[in-house]
């Protein structure tokens, strides 16, 4: 379907409170606001005709040369699309500069200015709003030819422009047509907010300029504090950026992507809603930003998490439940949205998500490790809040779950589910030894031990040498990928090395790395899915600690040729290389950075060590990968 931007045609702006994607063809497909997990006025993204989009490019007559490229300014979160032709070359910068603060607003500026930098270009505009997902009308009121205000339910939004555009009313819709010359510029300015509040002022040039140049600061500013000096230093920033813009900054929360709906295969039915906060995605991102040096987030987080685990009141009634809305809502209802076709074709398109009832024990570990790297959890609030999470654990953990890929398959023993068990065991006892709090430490150690004697008796599976998915299963699951890192077990085990191997054997292609094996372990839903982005940065890292070094850095360079001409990811790589699922996706980036971190920290080890580091020799191309 040609209606369709490639997911992987997009980059993606924000104010740290909502983002939008623009294509590489400089439209606007899905922006949701005020927040990441409200209702889109552009959703094109999921249905082309009934969506709503705002689209700002140059015309590029047929058979003209013209070229069109997309790019970030260099360690911001400006997105440019240029546009080369041979009558002109001008570009349109997209930018939504930074709500700072722990404030919620309603209000929310996204700014698109055009110029020209030789030669004349003429540009179309269009701007077509669909609210509340398209489900609900809106009209149109103009005050000029400068301005206008789409009034949805709740929410208006105001659209102004500077000379030389004249906007024209198609409609309820509006359109525009103008041209520039070498030296000039015209902007557009888009501003959400709630139904009758005060209209914004009008654009001005200079003062977009202003804006432009605080929104360059701000991104600058707050890169600075990255300690990260390592071999990657472009793709890491990025990835440090993306994982900042899809914060929440009233709450400190992370979203899993900024997207809803997009499928893990072209037509199918795997298509979520990642829009919310899931406590293993962010729990895991807190030690990928502390060893980044953005302290202020982690921390941010964790008070997010204490509250959480102070509130209660999950539907469940457990302590966690594994996701969340942004500002701790723990109902996430999840609804059909039957009128919209979906990425092309791929039905259906579900709001809300119906996984956050399910019962996934890991999130606990992941919440006590990120509750306790970095210090500072003796304060009596925070040490309160996992010592009750851990009791009730001590009675709750030997229960079967869905796991951590939220199958709807049903329940199985999960060794990661065990794992995690044990972590979070393993870091309660360690913090009350370091802080003297009191504790039920013998039954919290009696526990770990046994759980730690469970997966080894039946998380391992004999003939496969291999720790295995769960324990009725031979099958392989890369989420064990992370039993290194969590100190489980040594990275030169020789368990771990042969469990290592069968994930090389059965789960790696061209060091792109699958989830597991659907066909084998049926998850409750039909077709397939790609390699998964997340495990494919967890096998680098993996190999890294494993002394695997030449075979660690082939894949990462090999996995970084995935990202898009942007430098994001979205959930998984297709068969054919394409990107899949919901983009850009936080856990690839929080993972790329840990296999960056992970990687320099062995090869720098390496360098000091000549002839040491490279581990036994695994060639780059083995059975089952391009090449054979």
């Amino acid at each position: 379907m040609d209606r369709y931007a490639p997911i992987a045609e997009h980059g993606v702006v924000g104010d740290l409170q909502t983002a939008a994607l623009v294509s590489s063809s400089g439209t606007i497909d899905w922006w949701c606001t005020p927040r990441f997990d409200s209702p889109s006025v552009f959703g094109s993204l999921l249905d082309s005709e009934r969506g709503g989009h705002c689209r700002l490019a140059a015309e590029l007559p047929d058979e003209s040369g013209a070229t069109v490229r997309q790019l970030y300014l260099s360690d911001t979160a400006v997105l440019v699309n240029r546009f080369l032709t041979p009558g002109g070359v001008g570009e349109v910068a997209d930018f939504m500069e930074p709500v700072e603060g722990t404030d919620p607003t309603d209000r929310h500026r996204l700014v698109r200015v055009a110029r020209v930098v030789r030669g004349s270009l003429s540009f179309t505009f269009a701007c077509r709003p669909r609210f509340d997902y398209a489900r609900a009308s809106h009209s149109l009121t103009r005050a000029d030819e400068r301005s206008a205000v789409f009034h949805g339910p709740g929410t208006d939004l105001h659209l102004q422009a500077t000379a030389p555009v004249t906007l024209q009313a198609d409609g309820d819709d509006i359109t525009a047509r103008f041209t520039l010359e070498a030296g000039e510029m015209a902007a557009v300015v888009l501003t959400s907010a709630a139904s009758g509040g005060p209209v914004p002022p009008a654009p001005t040039l200079d003062g977009v300029a202003e804006d432009l140049e605080a929104c360059h600061t701000f991104w600058h500013t707050w890169l600075r504090s990255s300690t990260y000096r390592g071999r990657w230093r472009d793709m890491v920033n990025r990835s440090a950026i993306t994982l900042k813009l899809l914060t929440y900054a009233p709450t400190g929360a992370p979203i899993a992507a900024a997207t809803m709906g997009l499928p893990e295969q072209i037509g199918g039915e795997r298509n979520w809603d990642y829009r919310y906060t899931w406590v293993r995605d962010a729990s895991l991102s807190v030690r990928a930003l502390i060893d980044l040096g953005f302290e202020e987030e982690a921390h941010a987080f964790r008070r997010w998490l204490r509250d959480r685990i102070e509130a209660g009141a999950t539907p469940s009634g457990d302590p966690l439940q594994i996701m969340y809305r942004i500002d701790g809502e723990p109902h996430l209802t999840e609804e059909i949205l039957d009128h919209l076709e979906g990425y092309m074709g791929s039905a259906p398109v579900r709001a809300g998500n119906a996984a956050a009832d399910q019962l996934q024990l890991d999130i606990y570990g992941e919440a006590a490790d990120a509750l306790t790297v970095g210090g500072g959890m003796g304060a009596i609030r925070g040490w309160k809040a996992i010592s009750d999470v851990l009791d009730w654990l001590a009675d709750n953990w030997d229960r079967p779950d869905e796991g951590i890929w939220e199958t709807r398959g049903g329940r199985q023993n999960f060794t990661y589910s065990r794992l995690m068990t044990w972590v979070a065991f393993d870091r309660g006892i360690r913090l009350a030894s370091t802080y003297s709090r009191p504790a039920d430490v013998a039954r919290w150690t009696d526990v770990r031990d046994t759980v730690f004697r469970q997966i080894v008796d039946r998380g391992w599976n004999e003939e496969r040498q291999a720790f295995v998915q769960h324990y009725d299963t031979d099958v392989l699951d890369a989420s064990l990928l992370l039993m290194p890192r969590v100190g489980f077990i040594s990275p030169l085990d020789p368990d771990w090395l042969t469990t290592l191997d069968a994930m090389d054997q059965e789960l790696v292609s061209d060091s792109l790395v699958y989830r597991y094996d659907p066909a084998a372990s049926p998850d409750g839903l039909r077709g397939s899915e790609g390699t998964f982005n997340l495990c494919s940065f967890l096998y680098v890292e993996a190999l890294a600690r494993s002394g695997r070094l030449h075979q660690a850095r082939y894949a990462f360079d090999k996995m970084l040729t995935y990202a898009n001409h942007v430098g994001l990811f979205a959930e998984e790589i297709g068969p054919s290389g394409e990107q899949l699922g919901n983009f850009p996706q936080a856990f690839t980036h929080l993972a790329l950075v840990a296999a960056a971190l992970a990687l320099d920290e062995q090869l720098d080890k390496a360098e000091t060590r000549p002839g040491a580091g490279a581990g036994r020799p695994h060639p780059p191309l083995r059975g089952g990968e391009a090449g054979d």
